[in-house]
Formats: structure tokens, sequence, C-alpha cells
């Protein structure tokens, strides 16, 4: 019966999260970054070649002037090319939205199946995985199904089979391997030669991707995430990582601190809250994602401690009653959400004027729609002379102030001519032949 039950809970999280997401992208809400960055990637597996992208050139290091950058430069995810016969099959970048949807419900069938289904439904509709499916693709959608089996394994005293599924998270990002050598810590307390040898192959994993492999593939040989350009410290935002920390906690009613499980969290929590980059700090987005499985699995484990678990139970199962009616899936309840809105339509009606195989420079939330059949950039002025057809959307959020700046560059270069207009977006041809180069370096003063 639990076996059903979990199939169940794991199959309607698939319906949910699949609908949710796919809706999301027809009605224009999905991003370049991060849904066109990976679109490009998994394109990149299913040719044949190395992960690369376009859009990622938008963001890259000072003197970088190639066409496309090489994403095993920029984060440690070759797992994501397990997705690249499946594009092979279906070139569409939804099948990026259906992967992630289907492998956090495989983590939802698992952590049911563990815990039971009150635990489970609370997981499912947690606020880390539902912010990841919110959030585009990201890669540490494969995360999430293995430390669920790796957690799983562990509370039910499978000691090696937790370290073999713990082991791949190396493969999924280069921050993974402090998880994968604290896992290996506690394993270690009940079969130490197991626990002891995936220890040390996290801290090898960890220093051999940050030092090594990451700095390898990228253009200007260092790894770009250890000094970032903000102007934070140590102690700043803490009051937004104490809002993180205490819905970690809320989440499961506090009964995750009841295992030492969660000690798996705390690699997590201790890159987020060091980094000087205020994204990482707060709940939201998809960094939360990689710990629901560790906390749920660590609540469940603390539920067999506990004398009178009944209450336990209630109190999760009204925190996921609260996460059902406030999370981003909540927008799913909402009539306005199955209606294109009129943005949408004119996005719709200005990208048909792009013709398959062009080169193209496009607002943000204009690019996944875009990847599957052009050569895509995210529109800056200095991918202009890069691209033969540039389409511009008002109103997107990032970058900031670009849509504006852009469309002067393109009015004022005298070789771009106005081809359609309507509904906030506009759709600039190219007449002559794109220069192939970008002019990367930083203007100096007075220009």
């Amino acid at each position: 019966m639990r076996h059903e039950r979990s199939l169940a809970v794991g199959a309607l999280s698939f319906l949910a999260y699949t609908v949710y997401a796919l809706r999301r992208h027809a009605r224009f809400e999905t991003t370049a970054y991060d849904l066109g960055i990976f679109g490009q990637a998994v394109r990149s597996y299913a040719e044949g070649r190395l992960p690369v992208s376009e859009i990622r050139t938008a963001t890259a290091p000072e003197g970088f002037a190639g066409a496309a950058y090489p994403l095993l430069g920029d984060h440690f995810h070759p797992l994501v090319g397990l997705l690249g016969p499946v594009y092979a099959l279906v070139p569409r970048v939804e099948v990026l939205l259906v992967a992630q949807a289907g492998l956090v419900a495989v983590s939802v069938y698992v952590v049911t199946r563990t815990a039971g289904w009150v635990l489970g439904l609370s997981y499912a509709a947690s606020f880390g995985l539902q912010d990841l499916v919110a959030f585009d693709f990201h890669e540490v959608a494969f995360a999430v199904p293995l430390s669920a089996l790796a957690c799983a394994a562990y509370t039910e005293g499978r000691w090696r089979a937790a370290a073999w599924w713990a082991a791949p998270l190396l493969l999924v990002k280069e921050d993974l391997g402090a998880t994968v050598a604290v896992l290996g810590l506690l394993l270690s307390r009940h079969d130490r030669r197991t626990g002891l040898a995936l220890c040390a192959a996290g801290c090898v994993g960890a220093v051999l991707t940050v030092a090594v492999l990451l700095p390898a593939a990228a253009p200007d040989g260092r790894y770009g995430y250890v000094h970032q350009p903000h102007g934070y410290g140590v102690g700043d935002g803490w009051d937004t990582k104490a809002v993180t920390v205490a819905l970690l906690v809320a989440v499961t009613a506090g009964l995750a601190l009841r295992s030492p499980l969660v000690l798996l969290a705390v690699p997590t929590l201790a890159w987020r809250f060091l980094s000087p980059n205020p994204a990482y700090w707060g709940p939201g987005l998809h960094y939360s994602a990689v710990l629901m499985p560790v906390v749920f699995a660590a609540a469940a484990e603390g539920l067999r401690r506990c004398a009178r678990p009944g209450r336990w139970v209630s109190v999760v199962a009204l925190a996921a009653a609260v996460s059902v009616g406030t999370g981003p899936l909540s927008a799913s309840w909402s009539p306005d959400f199955w209606r294109d809105p009129p943005p949408a339509a004119a996005a719709r009606e200005a990208l048909r004027l792009v013709p398959d195989g062009a080169a193209v420079a496009a607002s943000n939330s204009l690019v996944p729609h875009l990847v599957d059949r052009t050569t895509v950039y995210l529109a800056t002025e200095r991918a202009l002379p890069r691209v033969r057809w540039l389409v511009v959307r008002d109103g997107d959020p990032w970058p900031a102030g670009q849509a504006g700046a852009v469309r002067r560059a393109a009015e004022g270069a005298g070789h771009w001519r106005r081809v359609h207009a309507a509904g906030g977006v506009t759709v600039y041809a190219r007449e002559g032949r794109p220069e192939g180069r970008i002019p990367w370096r930083t203007p100096t003063a007075g220009e």
C-alpha cells in the first residue's frame, strides 16, 4: 500500500510541476538566465559537443571575445549531458522543464515511500521545490532525487547504497562535494570503510573541480565565483539569512533537528551565507531545493524518535497547507494564469518574423523561445556585431536599462531596419553582414 501511495503522490506532483512549468513558459515568464543557457548546453550535448552558450557571453569575464562561452568553465555539471539524447529526439527547450519536473517527482516518490504520505505531500509542496520548478531550469534538479535516494538509504541502514547514490552529486555541481564529504562522515559511524571512502571522494572531488577542472575549461583560467564583484561581507544580510534558516526549520516543524542527517544542510548554507552575493542568502530561487530532501529525510528519522508523532505530523501538514496557498504554484488556481496576457501574444507574433537558423539578439524573456531554432544572444550593445536580427521587449527586468540602449544603438548605427513594432516588442533586421567579433572592453571615461 505504501508503494502505491508513494507512486500516486509522485505522479500527482509530476503533473502539477509539469503543467505549471510549461504554462509559465508559454506566458513568456521563463528567461535567458537560466532556461536559455541550459537549453543551449543541452543542444550542444545533443550535437555531440561540449556545452557552450552564446547567452552566457553577456556576463563573461573581461576580455572574452569568443562566440560562445564554455559552460564547464562556469559550473561543473556534466550530469546535465544525460538530457542530450532526449533533446536530440525532441529538440524543444520544454524538454528541460518536463525533465526537471520528473526528477523532482522521483524525489517526491522516494521521500513519500520513506516518510509516509503526509510528509511526502508536505515535501512536494515545500518552498524549495516550488521555487525550483518556478525558476526555469537548473542543474540542481539532478541533485534532488540523488540526495533523496542517498538519505533514504541512510535512514534504512543501507550504508553502501547511500554512498553510491551520493557519489554522483560530484557531477551535478562543484559545491556539492562538501555535502558528499559530510555524508561520508555520518556513514563512517556505521560503516567505517565506506564512510571514509565517500568523505575522501567528496573532498578530493570538490578540490579537483574548483582548483583544476573549472579553471582548465574557463577562458580566463580562473574559477569565477571565488571573488565575486559584490561589496558585502560575512556580517551582512543576517536578517535575510535568518529567514532562510527559520523556514528550513519550520517546513518540518523542527523535526529535522532531531536527526544528525540535518548536518548535510550545513555545507550548502555555509557557502551561501559566506558569499558576498546577496542572491544566495534568501530562501527563494533554486538555492534551497537541494536542502529539501535533507530536511525531510531528517524529519522522517526524527519522527521515529517522538513519543507522540501524531501531533508533529499535524503541524507539518499545516505548514504544507500554507505552502500550497502561498507558494509559486498557487498561481495555478487563478483563472488569469490560464489566459494569455497581451504581452505574450505580442511577443509570439514578433518572434515569428525571425527565420530559423538566424543569428539573433533578444531580450531576456524572449530568448528561451528562440534557443531551439536560432543562434541567440542576450540583447546587449556588445552582442549587436554578431547578429542579423534584434528583438527587444520593453519592460524586461534584466538586464536593466538595456532595451532602450540597444534600440538606440541599432537605430543610430544606420544599418538596422525596423521591421515590426507592436505590444512593446520591436524587431530589427540588419542590412549587410555581421562583423563576427564582439568588442569586449571597458569603456573609458567620457564614452
